[in-house]
């Protein structure tokens, strides 16, 4: 399980709620319901009140002070004014009575998603996010989106820095895609592991006009014969506590090494067609994922490249087919896809107002998205009105 995924316990009376309950919080990527006999510390407990308030109370303020949970929803058929002041008084953040409003629920699920995160970013040793990029077969555009993903995130005044790693082993064409010439590429890394440091590594990496740093494949296999999975997780996990972002183009790889880098993405792309082939390769590769069991299904998200309105295959034939969402398209734009792959620019630099252009750019937005201001908290309404 994922150290980014919000764990969450349900402690309710009724069967149906807890249902809902379910289904509500599973509607919502990076949360996890917790099994009942799940010993772990939870971020979160949802609690119905029953009858006994003043033991539940009771048991709910032992919960928070021995830090076994963090925070406290709590729901109840009573809404009396007195057991919503007992409710501030113990330390619960939200409060719903009955017939549950979902919509509610899934405001305050999502805005405890947003505090958990920016409580993390201020507590803990800055660690940057890896994204993979990953295709259910071969040219599809794994490389165009990695590319421009990592320009466009280069781009943001909110991220530092960004890092793109080519792991399509002898056949890599991020340094095409760029016109650069690097000097080096990861085999070096891997021949000289022991010297690993950051010094050696910016010396090997190739920095782009754009600003991301960029460490193309091997253009032989003597270079990665030698590779192992410890060693590139070694080398990823070093470059994640160097860079805000780490963007990796797996191309259609499938191998140990492949494995390793996918267990260690905080979210894996997964490029698909509207195709039988592809959404076969495609659901292939989900299931496999999912029997290997060290990938939580909601970091993985699928992209369905070179999106046609009027395809044979429609948007919900595919999910069904797959049995997951899609979780984003890209419009065909063959042409200008080509353009800027041939004059070896990003998509931005060759038509920033293009569709496909402006499409990639709303994709970058949910990764690394602009801070919001928070709204007004449930309990500070009640202050105000008593």
């Amino acid at each position: 399980m994922s150290n980014n995924t919000i764990q969450i316990k349900i402690e309710v009376k009724k069967s149906g709620l807890k249902r809902k309950l379910d289904e509500i919080i599973r509607s919502i990527e990076g949360m996890h319901v917790q099994m009942s006999h799940d010993t772990r510390r939870a971020d979160l407990l949802i609690f119905e009140l029953g009858n006994d308030t003043e033991n539940e109370f009771q048991h709910i303020r032992s919960l928070l002070n021995s830090d076994v949970v963090a925070e406290v929803f709590l729901i109840s058929e009573n809404s009396d004014p007195a057991v919503l002041m007992q409710a501030i008084k113990t330390g619960a953040k939200e409060f719903f009575t009955l017939p549950l409003k979902e919509e509610e629920v899934k405001q305050a699920l999502k805005e405890l998603k947003k505090k958990i995160k920016r409580a993390n970013r201020r507590n803990s040793p800055e660690i940057g996010q890896i994204i993979t990029v990953v295709g259910s077969k071969g040219g599809i555009g794994t490389t165009t989106v990695a590319i421009n993903l990592a320009v466009n995130l280069a781009e943001k005044q909110n991220v530092k820095s960004v890092a793109l790693i080519d792991m399509n082993m002898m056949f890599g064409e991020i340094p095409l895609f760029l016109e650069i010439k690097p000097g080096y590429d990861w085999g070096e890394i891997v021949k000289n592991i022991s010297r690993l440091d950051s010094t050696f590594l910016m010396n090997i990496l190739t920095k782009h006009s754009s600003g991301v740093h960029i460490l193309p494949s091997p253009g032989s296999l003597n270079g990665s014969a030698s590779a192992a999975p410890e060693m590139m997780g070694h080398l990823t996990g070093f470059m994640q506590k160097l860079f805000d972002f780490v963007i990796i183009d797996a191309g259609q790889s499938a191998n140990e090494i492949t494995l390793k880098i996918l267990e260690m993405s905080d979210n894996v792309l997964l490029m698909s067609l509207l195709s039988l082939p592809c959404l076969s390769n495609t659901n292939k590769l989900l299931q496999s994922i999912s029997d290997l069991g060290f990938l939580p299904e909601e970091r993985i998200k699928i992209i369905i490249n070179r999106y046609l309105t009027k395809s044979e295959i429609s948007l919900q034939d595919a999910e069904e087919g797959i049995h997951k969402k899609i979780f984003w398209t890209i419009p065909n734009d063959y042409g200008t896809t080509m353009s800027a792959i041939n004059n070896g620019k990003p998509l931005s630099g060759i038509a920033p107002k293009a569709q496909i252009t402006k499409n990639l750019n709303n994709l970058t937005d949910t990764f690394a998205p602009k801070e919001e201001k928070q709204p007004t908290k449930w309990w500070k309404i009640l202050s105000n009105r008593s």
